[in-house]
């Protein structure tokens, strides 16, 4: 399974991973409203723009369909959205996805990349090489709330 880049044509599929990622990774850190709230079913549009303006990776499985996503935001210098569908976990795919949004970012001069992390995922992204900056809470509109997060940074 090697990482490509994805495109705007794929977004329905990568929002589905997204929002099964979440559902299952997330449980343990945010309440179920919370959760139901932040993974709608419709897409948003700006989610496809996100897709078409930024490098957008994936991680195809076996049968040729993405499995795994995540992206760097241009106008931000951060990572987001790296998320892996549940029956993926535990096979190297997000640290895939990462090392390519990090090779992206070098390539693009960036020096420093930030991120926003779920609680689950913080321990993730400190064996990536990230740095806890602080706890803060995320306001999301999808949510409704503000989302507990660990603000986190990377030297390139």
């Amino acid at each position: 399974m090697h990482v490509r880049r994805a495109v705007p044509e794929e977004a329905e599929t990568l929002w589905e991973i997204r929002n099964q990622a979440i559902r299952s990774g997330c449980k343990e850190s945010y309440g179920e409203t919370v959760i139901r709230n932040w993974t709608p079913e419709a897409m948003p549009e700006g989610y496809r723009h996100a897709v078409a303006a930024n490098p957008f990776f994936v991680v195809d499985g076996p049968s040729g369909q993405p499995v795994a996503t995540g992206y760097l935001d241009l106008a931000e210098g951060s990572v987001e959205a790296i998320f892996t569908l549940p029956a993926f976990n535990g096979q190297g795919l997000a640290g895939r996805i990462l090392a390519a949004i990090k090779q992206e970012a070098r390539e693009r001069g960036y020096t420093q990349l930030t991120l926003a992390a779920t609680p689950n995922a913080a321990g993730f992204y400190q064996r990536q090489g990230f740095t806890v900056i602080k706890e803060s809470l995320y306001p999301s509109a999808l949510a409704q709330t503000s989302l507990r997060c660990v603000e986190m940074s990377l030297i390139l």
